[in-house]
């Protein structure tokens, strides 16, 4: 399939620090009102606030998207979801472009994120690198042993530092998540089927690498094309689009939105609940975690 240049310029990706968020009172409430009623109940079922505040920011995302994109007013946006639990947007289609606009949101570490594409299906993932809560290096590989391939594995034990092998796993990690999450499949899929083949050795911050190629089943994949992001020190992130078959020239890179950029369009869908402000600020921030 021929990709013209304007396609190939179409691509949308987002951020939000949602490790650095701490909503006020009045924060908080507008966010509920500006989501739908179903998604305002999930978000509350959350037993911790940094959950909370993940689904929360992937919908204002994902609004804030379909909104600037497809002209559609905040308020008569619908959202839905597969079987697989990926979001879609289930309004009326007019035109080829509400039924060609495909997005996807991740959390990790201290970001929520969302890409966006015109006429292709997209995957996103983003992950923190950290060494493991629990046991050595050594041992942490092992126990995802059967997630990668052999080729994978000698990509990612290559460098003779600990912490430089870690950002390599979850690089991978990051590609088979987009890959994955772009066909909608969940979790059923086997991870050791998908193949990564990595050309650019390190990402660099600012930088959008676009030269990996993905093999399943042994056989190459010349119809998707990966974008990879480092949005800081410790955050990877990866693009997968389907149907492109080379290398855009100038790729987006995530840009970093604020709570009022995010909600600056938003119409208000639902009335003030003053109870759901005193939910979430009685949620701790994340489980306590103790390393052995």
């Amino acid at each position: 399939m021929k990709v013209t240049a304007s396609l190939l310029m179409s691509g949308m990706r987002w951020a939000m620090k949602t490790g650095l968020w701490q909503p006020s009172r009045e924060e908080w409430l507008l966010a509920a009102r500006c989501v739908q009623q179903e998604e305002k109940d999930r978000i509350n079922k959350f037993v911790f606030a940094k959950d909370a505040k993940y689904a929360m920011a992937g919908r204002l995302l994902i609004r804030k998207a379909v909104s600037d994109q497809l002209g559609i007013q905040w308020k008569d946006i619908q959202l839905g979801r597969t079987e697989k639990g990926k979001p879609y947007l289930t309004n009326t289609v007019d035109n080829d472009d509400h039924a060609l606009f495909s997005f996807n949101v991740s959390h990790s570490g201290d970001y929520a994120v969302l890409t966006a594409e015109h006429r292709h299906v997209v995957g996103v993932d983003v992950m923190k690198v950290d060494y493991p809560n629990r046991g050595d290096v050594p041992e942490f590989f092992r126990m995802m042993r059967r997630q990668f391939t052999d080729h994978e594995w000698s990509t990612i034990k290559a460098s003779n530092s600990e912490w430089e092998q870690l950002k390599l796993f979850y690089r991978h990690w990051c590609l088979k998540e987009s890959y994955v999450k772009a066909l909608g499949v969940g979790i059923g899929f086997e991870l050791q089927r998908i193949d990564f083949h990595l050309k650019t050795p390190q990402v660099r911050t600012g930088e959008v690498s676009q030269d990996t190629q993905v093999y399943i089943d042994g056989t190459h994949q010349p119809d998707w094309l990966f974008q990879e992001s480092a949005l800081d020190d410790t955050h990877c992130a990866a693009v997968a689009i389907q149907g492109l078959t080379q290398a855009v020239s100038d790729p987006p890179p995530f840009r970093v939105l604020e709570f009022s950029e995010l909600t600056g369009v938003a119409q208000p869908l639902l009335p003030e609940d003053v109870s759901y402000w005193e939910s979430f600020r009685n949620k701790k921030e994340r489980p306590q975690l103790t390393k052995r």
